[in-house]
């Protein structure tokens, strides 16, 4: 089943609480929560008590991008306030095993994100020990970007590294995989057939009307 998992990053923070219901009543299936730093990315963001107010706000999965340096530091205030998944960045974490293994034992699940100029090639290490690959498709830290071109063969070269590795997959479980970046109705269905089926997008969703804007995309990940 594909999914769409809107970013708040693009909400309008006042009707925040408003807009959350509005997507979930709409079909999206999970929350996109980008956590910046200033120092991985250029921008800051928002933290863990937003993500505790949102938390109580809403039963939908709250996917929970952290965009920062050394993330290992906070995962597990993260999953206390609330986090179902915690996606790290390869480039930003010295040990990324280690990362991976702090977040698998607090019994949430598991992304790992690369930037468009790292290789598909870095994440083989990881198969079986990942719940969803993020791909960049844009360059992180900033809303409202376009799409690099080069994210649907970025996407296709991912499943046909997993593919050729069955045996890092045991149980027959693949993980997620996840674009976000510059998607939009435009674009949605050609990176679904490249590879995606997790959708994360903000000013798509969020800007303009949003009951119209979420019905459209799920129409298009459900296939109608």
């Amino acid at each position: 089943m594909n999914w769409l998992s809107p970013s708040i990053l693009a909400a309008d923070f006042n009707r925040l609480g408003e807009q959350i219901r509005c997507v979930r009543d709409n079909g999206a299936q999970a929350l996109h929560f980008d956590v910046m730093d200033g120092m991985f990315v250029p921008s800051i963001s928002f933290g863990m008590p937003v993500l505790e107010s949102i938390r109580k706000e809403t039963d939908l999965f709250l996917d929970v991008h952290l965009m920062i340096r050394e993330p290992i530091r906070y995962v597990n205030e993260f999953v206390k306030c609330g986090a179902d998944l915690i996606t790290v960045h390869y480039e930003a974490c010295c040990d990324v095993m280690q990362t991976i293994e702090a977040i698998r034992k607090t019994g949430v699940k598991v992304g790992l994100s690369i930037r468009p100029e790292t290789p598909v090639s870095v994440l083989r290490p990881f198969f079986g020990k990942l719940d969803l690959i993020l791909i960049m498709s844009v360059n992180p830290g900033f809303g409202g970007q376009t799409l690099m071109e080069g994210t649907y063969d970025k996407l296709r070269e991912l499943r046909a590294l997993m593919a050729a590795n069955p045996e890092m997959f045991p149980d027959g479980q693949y993980p997620r995989v996840e674009v976000d970046g510059g998607v939009n109705l435009s674009n949605v269905a050609g990176l679904l057939e490249a590879g995606a089926d997790t959708i994360v997008t903000g000013s798509a969703v969020f800007r303009g009307d949003i009951e119209a804007n979420t019905k459209q995309f799920m129409a298009i990940l459900s296939g109608k």
